[in-house]
């Protein structure tokens, strides 16, 4: 099968043909219908000091995808699919899924040490066909596609308890900062929450995306001199919860200015290159709060992929072939981009 490898030696990807995968007894073989691209796929490219762990080299990229089950592991779980299933997956491997961490935290902090994750330290989606995890993967709701649905399986999951996790009240105040792949989402999810929002990009098609998903103000904080003053005026103080959806250290530094005093929130989700700095007088006299939220886990996964069918929550995808990864990644890297990314397999 084909399959886009990057490779460390000269930090390139390379359209290679590998092996078509076999199953253990606890996985399922996907046909992958969609794989879309994620900023953390960008990571494999640039410097970074967050923990990007990377492992076999080369190795298949993405960790985001959807498709059809062609065979099965003789185990209970992977038992529980059958063929032709139209599937969604998380892209955390080799845990035991069922330690309180597991459970409750992220598969990456797993009691046994021994966690992988696809599209990184093994092979990934933007391949024809890809094992994955049958304890970690469900079958698509109705009304999901299975060519269209992809991006829910990480973006998607990670925007919905960005937003959720908040745990904000109908009517208030949201701020979505970064409004593109993953902000789209959060957007869609926090006015399906009965949420007020506003969303902050420095890209117009980016904000113009937040318009059509229902965002209630938008502000270019490139251009716009006075766009905290303004957020301040609108929310009457400042937003509850400012949501960072971006990769970017400048907007982080942002954040506490346009939060409002005491039980305001600001939710991680963005994983800029250089560590954050938070003020421990801010944080001591409870100026704001911090959380993170992330692609979650299989216990979690499945409510937000219920409430998307649920309230119609669609992501803006674009559509290419396998060959023109290269050209996604490019397009991700200068703002140009709106929405989500894929590759659709015939």
């Amino acid at each position: 099968m084909r399959a886009q490898q990057y490779d460390q030696r000269d930090n390139k990807l390379h359209l290679n043909e590998i092996p078509v995968p076999e199953p253990r007894e606890h996985e399922i073989l996907v046909k992958i219908a969609c794989a879309s691209l994620c900023h953390s796929d960008v990571m494999h490219f640039e410097p970074n000091d967050q923990g990007l762990i990377l492992g076999q080299n080369p190795v298949t990229i993405g960790h985001e995808a959807t498709g059809t089950v062609i065979s099965t592991g003789s185990g209970e779980a992977a038992k529980k699919f059958k063929e032709g299933d139209g599937v969604g997956f998380l892209c955390a491997v080799e845990c035991c899924f069922d330690c309180a961490n597991c459970r409750t935290v992220h598969n990456s902090w797993c009691v046994t040490g021994k966690t992988k994750i696809q599209g990184f330290s093994l092979n990934g989606y933007f391949q024809e066909y890809a094992v994955v995890d049958a304890r970690a993967a469900m079958v698509l709701p109705e009304g999901l596609d299975v060519k269209t649905a992809a991006p829910l399986f990480c973006a998607g999951v990670t925007a919905y308890h960005g937003i959720e996790d908040c745990e904000l009240q109908a009517g208030q105040w949201i701020a979505a900062v970064g409004c593109g792949g993953l902000g789209h989402l959060g957007i869609q999810y926090a006015k399906a929450m009965g949420l007020k929002v506003i969303g902050l990009d420095i890209a117009e098609q980016a904000l113009e995306e937040a318009r059509r998903c229902g965002a209630d103000h938008v502000f270019n904080t490139a251009k716009d001199q006075d766009w905290k003053k303004k957020v301040l005026e609108i929310t009457n103080g400042g937003v509850d919860a400012a949501v960072n959806f971006t990769a970017s250290k400048r907007s982080y530094d942002d954040c506490p200015s346009i939060i409002k005093p005491g039980q305001g929130l600001l939710m991680v989700v963005g994983i800029p290159r250089e560590p954050l700095q938070l003020n421990a007088l801010d944080i001591a006299l409870r100026r704001y709060r911090v959380k993170g939220a992330n692609n979650g886990t299989c216990y979690n996964m499945r409510p937000a992929i219920e409430f998307s069918a649920k309230h119609n929550i669609r992501p803006h995808l674009t559509t290419y072939k396998l060959e023109d990864v290269p050209d996604m990644i490019e397009l991700m890297n200068s703002h140009k981009a709106q929405g989500r990314m894929g590759v659709v397999f015939d």
